[in-house]
């Protein structure tokens, strides 16, 4: 790219860098941009996609007392209606992001 380019372009240059399956380098080379530029513009833009994630929303719980014989497993009971269970010790990440992708 010989002429100067704009900051909207370089995002869709490193979005279309993201879609090719390229090196950052191959990539570079077919464009004709300095691999330096790109990789500062595809850090920018990973970087961004970052802060643009959607915060967990946390759902109210109830807690009651279960027998003594049962088994160790929780359950998460979504506002959609969708039922959750899990092992007791299961990363809370793990079950939030769970829970997250089922309320979309």
């Amino acid at each position: 790219m010989a002429k100067q380019v704009e900051k909207p372009e370089w995002a869709r240059v490193a979005e279309a860098f993201e879609a090719s399956g390229q090196t950052q380098r191959e990539f570079a080379l077919e464009r004709g941009v300095r691999l330096s530029t790109l990789q500062s513009w595809v850090y920018r833009a990973r970087r961004a996609a970052t802060t643009r994630a959607r915060p967990v929303r946390l759902l109210p719980v109830q807690v009651t007392t279960t027998p003594a014989e049962a088994e160790s497993v929780l359950e998460v009971v979504a506002a959609s209606g969708a039922r959750v269970r899990f092992a007791v010790g299961t990363d809370v990440g793990y079950v939030a992001r769970l829970v997250a992708a089922l309320g979309r």
